[in-house]
């Protein structure tokens, strides 16, 4: 009996390893180049004007938000949509993709009307100053059309994955990157006779990037994809069923993603009332520590499609082998990056001219997030890929809210101003929720409670 607990603790199909490393890959290749997106626009924005950085910079914090609601529907859809492919069932996939569609442009009206009715209130509730408001109102200008094609965009690219298509997201991803840096530095700069536009060159490079996106996939979904054929029978079918099932994953899903997307700019914004040196540390160390995340996202974000087609497919032992076998590689992959993290920090920090106090800051915050990494890598691959993707969106968003806004941003405000610990102490409170998440995550996830067959 031993024996073959031991012998069935991983999965032995080889087919999964290939089907999981295939879709990490990709994925993790379009998460960076997303990242890179961001990177180049600072970058360039940053040589041109301070101002115009600041005021792009305001306006993502927009952004960011809209990211959360977009995560929400494509999150919510892949976790019903996966378990249908198991079971290879294809309609109702699509009318659940019409369905979060629907709700995805409903949103993107309703944040596009904020944004043009009430944009001045919007950016203050981010700063003060009247020259970053006024470089960040002519950003927002152009930049709010683009919400809505992202929202759409991302619903659509969350439909494919569903049923393991994950390459055309990595390859709409380059070609934004390429032509929102090529439009960028036309404009931005005045290069190659056009003129120079400043930070509305940056918007029309990034909307330009939108549209061009959201071509390619439907462009894709109509002539190219071969597995779910969107636009075919069903898409736009009303089913009432089918809309209770989305509604009641979406909103915890919902809840929990838009509740942390609130806090990440207050988590910031503590560090930055400490010092100048504390806001340069944590911002260097912070882009390092993202640029290996992507890895553990697209682990997470496999493992939700991966779990949802073995619930379709209805075979709990092998849903627990390969479960088991998902934190593992979790796990595996944290302790690697957070050892990589940690070694080469000095190379790092050699690339930035800081002050010799920013430095022994960020150097003390690299190992900190070395240890992070590990715990993330655990946490968020099984609390948001398995027990989210199989169907326990519940437990996620309970523990989610209870960590971040009744323990760490309370200890967060406590340590930085009241108990005035150190900025790596800091640091170390704002990154808590990533170990002492861990707990209830191996309880619930050792349960195999979350285990929700979720289809008709």
């Amino acid at each position: 009996m031993m024996e073959q607990i031991k012998q069935h603790f991983f999965t032995r199909d080889r087919a999964f390893y290939k089907d999981f490393f295939r879709m990490m890959i990709v994925v993790a290749l379009q998460n960076l180049v997303a990242y890179s997106v961001n990177m180049a626009d600072n970058i360039m924005l940053g040589s041109y004007s301070q101002d115009a950085l600041s005021g792009a910079a305001t306006v993502n914090q927009i952004f960011f938000m809209v990211q959360q609601f977009a995560l929400s529907f494509g999150n919510a859809l892949v976790v019903l949509a996966s378990q249908y492919w198991g079971e290879k069932r294809t309609e109702p996939i699509r009318t659940l993709s019409g369905i979060a569609l629907k709700f995805g442009i409903l949103c993107s009206v309703l944040i596009i009307a904020l944004c043009v009715l009430f944009p001045v209130p919007l950016l203050k509730l981010f700063t003060n100053s009247p020259e970053i408001i006024a470089q960040g109102r002519e950003y927002l200008f152009l930049i709010q059309w683009s919400f809505g094609l992202f929202i759409v965009s991302s619903v659509l690219m969350a439909a494919l994955r569903s049923v393991g298509v994950v390459n055309i997201s990595f390859y709409i991803s380059v070609v934004s990157l390429l032509v929102n840096v090529g439009i960028n530095y036309t404009l931005i700069f005045g290069r190659f006779g056009f003129p120079e536009m400043g930070i509305r060159g940056a918007a029309v490079g990034t909307l330009v990037a939108r549209i061009l996106e959201l071509i390619i996939v439907l462009l894709y979904i109509k002539y190219v994809d071969q597995r779910l054929h969107l636009f075919s029978k069903g898409f736009l079918t009303s089913d009432q069923r089918l809309r209770k099932d989305y509604i009641n994953v979406y909103l915890p899903i919902m809840c929990s993603q838009v509740l942390w997307g609130i806090s990440v700019p207050m988590q910031t914004a503590i560090l930055g009332h400490l010092s100048k040196d504390a806001i340069a540390a944590n911002s260097v160390a912070t882009t390092f520590f993202q640029y290996l995340k992507v890895i553990v996202l697209a682990i997470a974000s496999t493992s939700s499609v991966m779990i949802g087609n073995a619930i379709g497919r209805g075979d709990n032992q092998s849903i627990r082998a390969e479960a088991r076998t998902l934190s593992v590689i979790g796990v595996a992959m944290g302790l690697f990056l957070g050892i990589l993290l940690v070694l080469f920090r000095y190379p790092l920090l050699s690339l930035y001219s800081l002050t010799p106090s920013a430095t022994k800051m960020a150097l003390h915050i690299l190992v900190i997030m070395g240890f992070v990494m590990v715990g993330m890598s655990y946490q968020m691959p099984v609390s948001f890929g398995i027990i989210q993707g199989g169907g326990d969106a519940a437990f996620t968003m309970k523990m989610n809210m209870i960590s971040t806004w009744l323990i760490v941003m309370p200890l967060s405000f406590m340590a930085a101003f009241w108990w005035k610990w150190p900025v790596e102490a800091v640091v170390l409170v704002i990154q808590s929720d990533q170990f002492f998440k861990g707990i209830p995550t191996f309880i619930r996830f050792r349960s195999y409670q979350w285990m929700k067959k979720l289809t008709n």
